[in-house]
C-alpha cells in the first residue's frame, strides 16, 4: 500500500500493521526505518498508544480496513521528523453521526509544531484524498473547549450539527462538511 499524500511541506504516511507492531511490540526503531521518518521519544503518550493499539486490532481484523485509518503527519525535508497524526475513524459508515456515505476526520499535531498551519494542511490534503476514493461527505468531533481545533474545522467549512459524549474524551461537539473546503 503506498497512498502517502503529499502537500507543500507535509506527507501523510499510512501507518500500517507492520509499522504499528513494530511500535508498540517492541522493536521502536523498526517503525522509523519502516516509516522513513524520525519519531519523538516521548511518542506515544498513553492516550496515542491506546489509539494506535485499537488501530492495530483493527486492522488485523480487517486489513482492508486499513488505508482509512491512521497516518503519520511527517514534515518534508532532509529530517523528516514525525509532528502528528492524520486519519479517518474508519471507512465510509464509520463516524459519530452513523451517516453511511461519510467519514470521521481525527488529528493530532505535537505541541511544539503546533500554530504553523499543519494540522489545516493535513486535513485538507486527507479530505482531498478522500474525494479521490469518492467520498465528499465528511463528519469531525471536536471537544467544546479545543478552541484550536473549533478554528480549524470551521476555517474548513465544517458546519457545527450536533453534540454526543465520548467515553474516552467526553462532550465533543459534531461538524459536517459535505462540500469542498474554500
Amino acid at each position: 500500500m503506498n497512498d502517502v499524500v503529499e502537500t507543500e511541506r507535509l506527507e501523510l504516511v499510512p501507518l500500517t500493521e507492520p509499522m504499528l507492531a513494530a511500535l508498540l511490540e517492541g522493536t521502536r526503531a523498526d517503525f522509523g526505518r519502516l516509516g522513513g521518518f524520525v519519531m519523538p521519544d516521548d511518542w506515544p503518550d498513553a492516550h496515542d498508544d491506546r489509539l494506535l493499539r485499537f488501530r492495530l486490532r483493527q486492522m488485523r481484523e480487517e486489513p482492508a480496513r486499513a488505508r482509512w485509518l491512521v497516518r503519520a503527519v511527517v514534515l518534508r525535508g532532509e529530517e523528516r521528523p514525525l509532528i502528528g497524526h492524520v486519519g479517518f475513524h474508519g471507512p465510509p459508515g464509520v463516524n459519530s453521526l452513523k451517516a453511511a456515505d461519510a467519514v470521521e476526520i481525527g488529528y493530532t499535531i505535537f505541541v511544539e509544531h503546533r500554530r504553523h498551519g499543519y494540522a489545516s494542511e493535513a486535513v485538507r490534503a486527507l479530505l482531498g484524498w478522500a474525494r479521490a476514493q469518492g467520498i465528499d461527505h465528511f463528519v469531525a468531533s471536536v471537544g467544546p473547549q479545543n478552541e484550536p481545533s473549533l478554528a480549524i474545522v470551521r476555517r474548513l467549512g465544517f458546519r457545527e450539527v450536533g453534540r454526543h459524549w465520548d467515553n474516552e474524551d467526553g462532550e465533543e461537539l459534531e461538524f459536517e462538511l459535505a462540500k469542498a473546503p474554500p
